[in-house]
């Protein structure tokens, strides 16, 4: 139980009388309580660090009101207990104060159990929200852990099947459309198995070119190549014991499916330039956003990796066929960044949800994801609404400060009538440029990066960093 001493109170009220009632009522009940007659000083108090339990604000007050105060409280602190003061007739600024992030109120005059009443309640308020955010931490932490968010009969039979399976050490080929969450199913494995204290290790099989790729799986030899002044462990020695995840397997090249082949049969292969074998005991978990068995039939993925992989295979739906998952989703994300960013954006649910069920979701939960972290930080339900009645495209005023920094399709389309900076303008034309040419090529090579990469006639990396700040996804 928390004792009286230990809570401090800060009463803000330009009346001297009424401050001095307040503290001697407070302090004799037991508070720490301290008095300031204007929100100026009640606001410098809080800036320089002093640390109070609750506030106890008047609403009318000379030169800076309650309502003023109150809005910039808030600013410092989105959970700090405040009481308002208001006198009799006051319905209306109440009401704006309780919009406005007023915990409570209390009409003067008022008696003592009153206002005991509502520091109590008051402080048992904020004592519940510390414990649901606690709760949303750790389901964060969950999640990053794989237990990922649904309400859909066809994600309940993708999580039956990851139970059936995680304790057991059996290859797993996850398939699925990008942004479905086939890497939120493969740490959901790993840390529902018996090896979830020992690493969980991922390698993205189309983020490095062929020789990258063999080295960054199997480590080299000091001497090996050009550059490579010591030796280097591969990522399956670092997941040894533990579980990795290769993302994109169908991407990866023939050569290095070989030395994949060899490691799937006698948990051994070599480094780059060693002579000895490396022995490793280490969970093999894939995903892919292709049809793999197309892929072996097309000779570009080896049959017998293919079988020796889909041992269990567990395909993830895409969002359009569990709509029952999407406002869901839509809820626990919007309450996630809330709380990261320190904001209290609400929706009406009457004119966004039958939008958010109707819209395809081309990009998954990861689109919806982008979505809503986007409407949290810039707080425009409208532009949320634009964007799912334009199909994914905005039909708003352009903002140049929202240019960069942002997947290109969702800037703005232009407005003949608007003035903008040309610096600004050469950016936009040329990232639409540069988007359109990207688009094309990976087109052109079947999303082969490498490929692609060439024809453009760019470095790989510098083709990655640039689809990365187009926000290209397949």
């Amino acid at each position: 139980m928390v004792m009286k001493e230990n809570i401090r109170i800060l009463v803000v009220d330009d009346d001297e009388s009424i401050r001095r009632y307040i503290v001697k009522l407070l302090s004799q009940s037991g508070y720490d309580v301290s008095a300031v007659p204007s929100g100026k000083d009640a606001l410098q108090a809080l800036r320089a660090g002093q640390e109070f339990s609750l506030v106890i604000l008047d609403i009318l007050m000379p030169d800076m009101d309650g309502l003023e105060t109150l809005s910039e409280i808030r600013k410092l602190s989105n959970d700090m207990p405040v009481l308002m003061l208001s006198a009799l007739g006051q319905t209306n600024i109440i009401v704006k104060a309780m919009k406005a992030g007023a915990t409570d109120y209390v009409v003067k005059p008022f008696e003592e159990d009153e206002i005991e009443l509502a520091i109590t309640k008051s402080l048992e308020k904020k004592r519940l929200l510390s414990e649901i955010s606690s709760l949303k931490k750790q389901l964060r932490i969950d999640e990053l852990r794989g237990e990922f968010i649904f309400n859909s009969a066809k994600m309940q039979k993708v999580k039956d099947l990851i139970d059936q399976v995680a304790e057991t050490d059996v290859s797993v080929l996850i398939e699925g459309d990008s942004g479905t969450g086939k890497e939120l199913v493969a740490r959901s494995l790993h840390y529902r198995s018996r090896m979830r204290d020992k690493p969980f290790v991922k390698v993205n099989c189309a983020a490095l070119p062929h020789e990258l790729l063999e080295s960054e799986l199997f480590g080299y030899e000091r001497g090996a190549f050009t550059g490579a002044y010591r030796s280097k462990p591969g990522k399956f020695e670092l997941a040894n014991n533990g579980t990795i995840f290769l993302d994109e397997i169908a991407e990866m090249d023939m050569g290095i499916q070989s030395k994949l082949l060899q490691v799937l049969q006698e948990g051994s292969f070599s480094r780059l330039g060693g002579k000895q074998d490396v022995q490793v005991n280490v969970r093999v978990i894939a995903a892919t956003n292709k049809e793999l068995k197309k892929a072996v039939e097309q000779g570009t993925f080896r049959e017998d990796i293919y079988y020796r992989l889909n041992v269990v295979n567990i395909t993830i739906p895409p969002l359009t066929d569990r709509r029952e998952d999407i406002t869901y989703l839509f809820e626990y994300f919007l309450d996630t960044y809330n709380e990261k960013y320190g904001k209290s954006i609400h929706v009406t649910k009457e004119d966004l949800y039958p939008l958010l069920i109707s819209y395809p979701w081309p990009g998954n939960v990861r689109e919806l994801k982008n979505q809503v972290k986007r409407l949290v930080i810039l707080g425009n339900i409208d532009e949320m609404i634009s964007y799912l009645k334009g199909g994914g495209s905005l039909v708003m005023e352009k903002r140049p400060q929202d240019v960069r920094g942002r997947p290109l399709e969702l800037v703005a389309r232009d407005d003949p009538q608007e003035i903008m900076p040309l610096k600004m303008a050469a950016k936009e034309a040329t990232l639409k440029a540069e988007r359109e040419m990207m688009l094309r090529a990976l087109r052109e090579t079947n999303w082969n990066k490498k490929k692609a990469a060439q024809l453009l006639q760019v470095s790989y990396k510098a083709l990655l960093y640039k689809i990365k700040e187009c926000g290209i996804e397949k």
